[in-house]
């Protein structure tokens, strides 16, 4: 892959010169191999591809907890189907279906029909999964996949009926399609990325990594420690601080 560096704000005070990691496929790579290296795509033809606080779900190794056997229960009665993009009709009720959740919990036009109608031509969506009741026949909720077996599946955006939140809804079609990928035989599921304490449901599963600048990391107490450190005052880089490598590198960053 060809990797550039984007530079942000810079903060000369305390000489940090923060640049965003980008990087493009070249002729040999497939998206997998991208996403392997902590990156998540950056436009959605998968041209271009950008290095954050990843997570993933490395499946050999999921089993299901008491947390994620009480959503699937709590979602009984919700069943789901797997569509390939060029199967699948985004219809005007469908588009609408999907802007007035993003409408709702993204904010007014953050998610407008044209970025929809944009996706739902582009490579990052493969797939998508459709939630319905099983009692009533309604489709409650939807998914964009991308889905390259065996290697890995993204769960990029879902969008759900709204009047189904008392039933955890959201949570319960994650949870669903981490046991459906495992089940498929698929090695890895990215669930985007994770700077907030908002963000730490993404890590309920067994098997989660995240993605920590060094390598992939399976220590959640981490990954809360660097949250934490987002909300504060930062004067210098992460690997200078001795608190950090005390607490998670006593051996040196390539030892452990």
């Amino acid at each position: 892959m060809k990797l550039y560096f984007s530079e942000y704000k810079s903060d000369y005070s305390n000489y940090i010169f923060p640049y965003a990691i980008w990087a493009e496929p070249e002729e040999n790579e497939t998206p997998a191999d991208i996403f392997d290296r902590g990156f998540l795509p950056n436009k959605p033809d998968l041209s271009r591809f950008y290095l954050c606080r990843n997570i993933r779900v490395q499946l050999k190794d999921f089993s299901p907890s008491s947390e994620n056997r009480r959503v699937l229960r709590k979602g009984e009665g919700v069943n789901a189907r797997l569509i390939a993009r060029e199967d699948f009709e985004f219809t005007s009720q469908w588009r609408e279906f999907c802007k007035t959740y993003a409408d709702a919990k993204f904010g007014q036009d953050v998610m407008s029909y044209e970025r929809l109608d944009k996706l739902m031509q582009s490579p990052i969506i493969s797939h998508v999964l459709i939630f319905s009741d099983t009692e009533t026949g309604q489709d409650v909720g939807i998914v964009f996949l991308y889905l390259q077996e065996p290697q890995m599946a993204f769960y990029y955006y879902s969008f759900y009926d709204l009047d189904y939140f008392h039933n955890n809804l959201g949570m319960y079609m994650m949870t669903w399609t981490v046991r459906f990928m495992q089940e498929k035989g698929v090695e890895y599921i990215y669930l985007g990325s994770c700077y907030s304490r908002g963000a730490l449901y993404k890590t309920q599963f067994e098997g989660v990594q995240f993605f920590n600048g060094l390598r992939w990391s399976d220590n959640i107490k981490e990954l809360k420690y660097l949250i934490e450190r987002d909300s504060n005052e930062v004067n210098k880089h992460l690997l200078e601080n001795e608190d950090f490598l005390n607490s998670f590198y006593p051996d040196g960053l390539f030892d452990n």
